[in-house]
């Protein structure tokens, strides 16, 4: 069993996608970053690409976009995620934390600390869903459409209202969330929920081959309980699939038990539990 690291974005997908595509739903979040690595090229300034093969089987893979955490796929072999810490911390490498499937983003931050040292705490828990019909699109008065540039400083307040709420103790580049969600309106990937003034918004970002992810979900207090966010979920979600995608995967916060039911009203069926695991000393 090796681990190695890869150099070139396509040549990467083109050797992990078949492994990824066995559980697309709980790989979104791999698969959306490595689209953007390879349509985006300018968003991220630097990543790290790792492939773990047994004799010429795919049988684990990693990704990182410094200064996020490092993002971990289910492993297809006894020894893929021990075999990637092992590599990575070789490499000298040193992020923040993983994020992952919740067994496999364990097994990894098991394996990180038991060698480097250090411990592991959950950030977060967090629901992987998975839609490929609309059950309830929501009546929440109003109506969407797709945010414009001018929008941007908005969008970008509301983000990081968003992480300040959700992910306090997030650790990102806000350049590069300024480069995604530039790039992100461009391609009419954002939508605003109108009802007088804008009231919610929600992202819809690439997770080749068949997929988009829904997130992230803002509304402002001022605004909550009006059913803004179910119905533009609901409606971007729709307009994902009629658009030449079979399904949409989303993210919630498992603290969160009014979204989760939310969103598995709109028609999100329950994929798996994912986690955050943050490094300490």
């Amino acid at each position: 069993m090796e681990a190695r690291s890869v150099e070139d974005p396509a040549a990467y997908a083109e050797t992990v996608l078949p492994f990824l595509l066995g559980a697309p739903a709980r790989h979104n979040l791999f698969l959306g970053i490595l689209d953007t690595l390879q349509r985006r090229p300018t968003i991220y300034t630097a990543f790290h690409l790792w492939v773990v093969e047994d004799d010429g089987e795919v049988v684990g893979a990693a990704l990182q976009t410094p200064p996020h955490n490092i993002a971990i796929a289910q492993p297809g072999a006894p020894g893929a995620v021990d075999a990637l810490a092992v590599a990575i911390g070789e490499a000298g490498i040193r992020p923040p934390g993983v994020v992952g499937g919740l067994e496999e983003a364990r097994a990894f931050a098991d394996t990180w600390c038991a060698r480097l040292g250090g411990q592991h705490r959950t950030m977060n828990r967090q629901g992987v869903y998975e839609l490929t019909e609309i059950r309830d699109a929501g009546g929440a008065e109003g109506a969407a459409r797709l945010a414009t540039e001018e929008d941007l400083p908005l969008l970008l307040a509301w983000q990081a209202d968003f992480i300040a709420e959700a992910v306090p103790d997030h650790v990102g580049d806000d350049d590069a969330m300024r480069r995604r969600l530039t790039a992100l309106v461009a391609d009419d990937g954002f939508w605003l929920w109108v009802s007088g003034d804008r009231v919610s918004m929600t992202g819809v970002h690439e997770a080749p081959p068949a997929g988009v992810r829904i997130g992230p979900v803002y509304t402002p207090p001022s605004h909550r309980g009006h059913g803004f966010a179910t119905a533009l979920v609901a409606h971007a979600s729709a307009h994902a699939l009629a658009h030449g995608n079979t399904r949409c995967y989303l993210h919630t916060d498992l603290a969160n038990p009014t979204s989760n039911a939310i969103y598995q009203r709109i028609g999100y069926e329950w994929v798996c539990e994912a986690t955050e695991l943050r490094f300490t000393p």
